[in-house]
């Protein structure tokens, strides 16, 4: 891509190095609290039908920098892409979430899994990458992202959203070898998905492990951590890849913290659940932070956003390496004002921390 790039305070952020503001991007940013993001999905017709037309996941990419000033944009897609593209039939059922027609549950279902052709099945993924980095134009950098294996193995082997993913823990614990062959093959197709994201535009990856925080510290590294650091380490070592800085979003697992920071990973999300000032305790100087502000603080008054911001800037204090993001994605019942009473906030104050 030969765009140059025109706010780059994101990516330097990423890198610990000093920027003249705190950059802030927001998870699920192009979502359903906008009404012109309802409106695209409408038209649409579904989730998928939105997710997988190029077009359309351009346009609600860029909806959210159309009215706020947020420093990266992040792919519209969604987790679930690699396992839907496996043959796993993938639905979206109305107030119930992600549904699997086919979940894995034996050898035998977990064997004919084989890594999706980025060609092919994801095509439409990378189809939308190069239009939306087309579009901006320079504007701010663009990020990719992948589900991680424990998060995607999660959904597939349950074959719907649960508490606490049970049935994928006893194979854990039952059947050790069965669970290793699926992560494993979801980490080769997790590697191979980024790296056709880099080929296609991206500037950044994202990998989100939502459910790591439901294991313990033994089995996350076992089951979570070993395959996020596989990933990492192959996206490093291909020429496409191995310049993106790659954050590690663990939810709920802020214990874990100081390992996940020797996954070789740039940045580590973090939720809301811990103070920003034991999370840099945690991991030093060795990669930045991301976070974290609980999104539920949106759907209070601006006020408050304005000082519970202030807060989670106070805690990282004047250090380079902090973007300034939720805890975890927004909500839709947010009003888009007060997301730009954020915004504007965070730029306000990081300025002011600066001087």
């Amino acid at each position: 891509m030969s765009d140059v790039l025109k706010n780059d305070r994101f990516l330097r952020a990423l890198r610990r190095e000093p920027t003249d503001t705190t950059p802030i991007w927001v998870m699920r940013q192009a979502g359903r609290y906008l009404p012109e993001y309802r409106a695209t999905r409408e038209r649409a017709g579904s989730f998928m039908g939105l997710a997988q037309n190029p077009e359309y996941a351009c346009e609600v990419t860029l909806q959210p920098l159309q009215r706020f000033e947020l420093d990266a944009a992040i792919l519209f897609s969604d987790i679930l892409t690699i396992p839907d593209a496996m043959g796993l039939g993938l639905r979206f059922a109305q107030g119930e979430g992600p549904q699997f027609a086919h979940p894995v549950r034996s050898a035998a279902d977990i064997a004919k899994l084989a890594v999706p052709d980025m060609d092919g099945e994801l095509r439409y993924v990378m189809d939308a990458l190069r239009l939306i980095r087309r579009e901006l134009h320079g504007r701010v950098p663009l990020i990719g992202f992948s589900g991680s294996p424990w998060t995607l193995a999660c959904y597939m082997v349950e074959g719907h959203g649960s508490r606490d993913f049970a049935t994928l823990k006893s194979m854990c614990w039952d059947q050790p070898a069965l669970a290793h062959q699926l992560l494993d093959t979801l980490a080769q197709a997790v590697t191979a998905y980024l790296v056709a994201q880099a080929e296609a535009g991206a500037q950044a990856l994202m990998i989100f492990d939502t459910w790591g925080g439901l294991l313990g510290p033994t089995p996350f590294r076992e089951f979570s951590l070993r395959y996020m650091t596989q990933i990492v380490t192959a996206l490093k070592e291909h020429p496409a890849s191995r310049e993106l800085p790659v954050i590690l979003f663990s939810k709920g697992a802020h214990g874990q913290l100081a390992a996940l920071a020797d996954s070789g990973c740039a940045a580590l999300g973090v939720d809301w659940t811990i103070d920003l000032a034991d999370a840099r305790a945690a991991v030093g100087d060795r990669v930045a932070l991301q976070g974290n502000l609980d999104p539920a603080i949106l759907r209070a008054s601006p006020a408050v956003i304005r000082r519970e911001a202030r807060a989670v800037m106070d805690s990282y204090g004047n250090h380079p390496g902090h973007v300034f993001n939720l805890g975890h994605g927004i909500t839709p019942e947010v009003d888009p004002d007060h997301v730009k009473v954020l915004v504007d906030e965070v730029h306000a104050y990081g300025h002011t921390l600066r001087t």
